[in-house]
């Protein structure tokens, strides 16, 4: 068994992998059990979230991986939407349900809309008493709450499907409402930086982010745009957000093959983080970005549910996989397992494929 790695040693490896520096080994993590989201039972609920995170640190204990333990802040992914006015209702499934407030028969509502306080906005100061709450009760480092690219929160805001087709019938009223949600983002990310004394890094995922990469943002909406569009709608406010953070990481699941090289045009890109069994043409997201920035390969067990991959072996291979074709530099590999058992072999598998 493998001697396993000592916290600061892991954050000193993973930084210089953020940092495209040569490694002896791949840093990847195996995280244990189901996706973990801010349902029912855990949105603006401590002592769960603690009780979630402390249960998994020991499912993970002797475990081989480049992971350590934090503690989610789950408010889900519809927090700027709610600051807005939205809807939003917690259910057993998902992150809350976000009901949206503009529609095409309203597109003139936009401009009327207000940027939201970051400090007294009844939304975000529910989400600031939890971090209260959590650091109350809790010595283990907090990730950031899930931060929404500017583009998910206006398909949140405004009714999705006719977000999409917006973006080519009413591209003023999407620009008009795009500004004011980075402005809010941009105040909301800010307040929670002053809020989280003790940050586990700049992501809401497991992987350790450092504050030197700026913020990381969930950007699923991009998938569904053109690359032109995703440069007028996604490229030009991410960039806003990086400016003002030093620098973003990018999310986004979905097929991304298409935006790939589009989202390599922001300025103060520091990584690109893609869900990668979602991914159709590996080969364009390889001649964009490989090399070029940090990389974060994304697949949890349950990500091969159509495409037959599983078991320990078998995700083994997937991850070796993925390293013959994007290669080593900066590349990151996440990935999870249902039970401590199985973690604990892949993780074995996965130092002996990747050191």
């Amino acid at each position: 068994m493998a001697e396993i790695l000592d916290i600061e040693t892991k954050k000193k490896l993973i930084e210089a992998n953020w940092r495209l520096e040569p490694l002896k080994e791949v840093p990847f993590i195996v995280e244990v059990g189901h996706m973990h989201m801010a349902t029912n039972k855990f949105y603006n609920n401590p002592d769960a979230e603690i009780k979630w995170a402390e249960d998994h640190a020991k499912k993970r204990e002797g475990l081989y991986d480049y992971g350590f333990p934090n503690i989610k802040p789950n408010q889900g992914i519809n927090i700027v939407a709610g600051a807005f006015g939205c809807a939003c209702k917690p259910n057993d499934e998902a992150d809350p349900w976000v009901e949206p407030l503009i529609r095409e028969e309203n597109v003139e509502d936009v401009f009327s809309l207000k940027v939201p306080d970051p400090v007294n906005n009844p939304y975000f100061e529910q989400a600031w008493k939890h971090i209260e709450a959590l650091q109350s009760k809790s010595k283990i480092p907090l990730r950031v709450i899930n931060v929404p690219s500017p583009l998910v929160t206006a398909s949140l805001i405004w009714e999705y499907t006719g977000f999409i087709e917006a973006t080519l019938v009413y591209p003023d009223e999407v620009h008009a409402l795009m500004e004011k949600i980075t402005e809010a983002t941009i105040g909301y990310v800010k307040e929670m930086f002053k809020r989280i004394t003790n940050l586990y890094g700049v992501s809401h995922e497991f992987w350790y982010v450092p504050k030197e990469m700026g913020i990381r943002v969930s950007d699923d909406t991009a998938a569904l745009l053109s690359p032109n569009l995703y440069r007028e709608f996604g490229v030009k406010y991410n960039a806003m957000i990086a400016k003002e953070f030093g620098g973003i990481v990018v999310h986004s699941c979905g097929d991304v093959s298409n935006v790939a090289e589009a989202m390599m045009e922001i300025p103060g890109l520091k990584g690109l983080d893609f869900t990668i069994p979602q991914v159709q043409n590996w080969e364009k997201v390889r001649d964009a970005v490989s090399g070029k920035t940090a990389l974060a390969l994304r697949h949890f067990y349950w990500d091969h549910i159509d495409d037959g991959v599983s078991g320990v072996d078998a995700l083994a291979d997937y991850s070796k996989k993925l390293i013959d074709f994007f290669g080593r530099k900066g590349v990151f590999i996440q990935t999870s397992m249902p039970t401590s058992e199985e973690a604990a072999l892949l993780g074995e598998k996965l130092h002996s494929i990747l050191s």
